[in-house]
């Protein structure tokens, strides 16, 4: 994954436009299916609460085949991006010690390359959602793994990383 360009005004346009339509359409559909089944299948004076449950999963299971879908079409672009994003972004944190422990003690490449990559595409999500709460902590962390990283010759753009490199750690 490359990390782009986003434009934040546009992306928060989106992204609240996605997660309304899915609130709405999770609503319909959920209650929708839960009157049908139990019309269907229901008697009265029993509990419906697992046709209940019925129609929300079926609500849900509509959603994501749905989002699937569009993931593609160029209105779900920025929000199919920082979505891509946080995931391989999770993918890091969770391997993170093993990866700063080869960076620092190993120098190895590889691990700066992902630190790199992980601290870049961090700020990019925390200004697209203004979280700026540990952005002096991370700008911090940026310029000493940007030292580190001219030192051993390494490129600072993040057009090196590859999630298959998180394999090695």
């Amino acid at each position: 994954m490359q990390l782009k360009e986003i434009d934040k005004s546009r992306y928060s346009k989106h992204l609240k436009i996605v997660f309304a339509g899915i609130a709405i359409v999770l609503l319909a559909i959920t209650l929708a299916a839960s009157t049908i089944i139990i019309q269907l299948f229901g008697t009265e004076g029993d509990s419906h609460f697992w046709f209940n449950l019925a129609g929300v999963v079926i609500a849900a299971a509509t959603v994501v085949f749905v989002l699937t879908k569009l993931r593609h079409h160029p209105f779900m672009f920025e929000v199919a991006y920082v979505w891509d994003l946080k995931q391989i972004l999770n993918k890091i944190y969770r391997k993170q010690k093993k990866i700063e422990e080869a960076m620092l003690k190993k120098k190895q490449h590889d691990a700066m390359i992902i630190m790199n990559f992980q601290y870049r595409g961090s700020k990019q999500l925390y200004e697209l959602d203004d979280n700026t709460i540990t952005m002096v902590e991370l700008n911090s962390k940026i310029k000493q793994l940007d030292k580190r990283m001219l030192a051993a010759g390494l490129s600072l753009s993040t057009d090196a990383f590859d999630a298959g490199m998180l394999d090695k750690f």
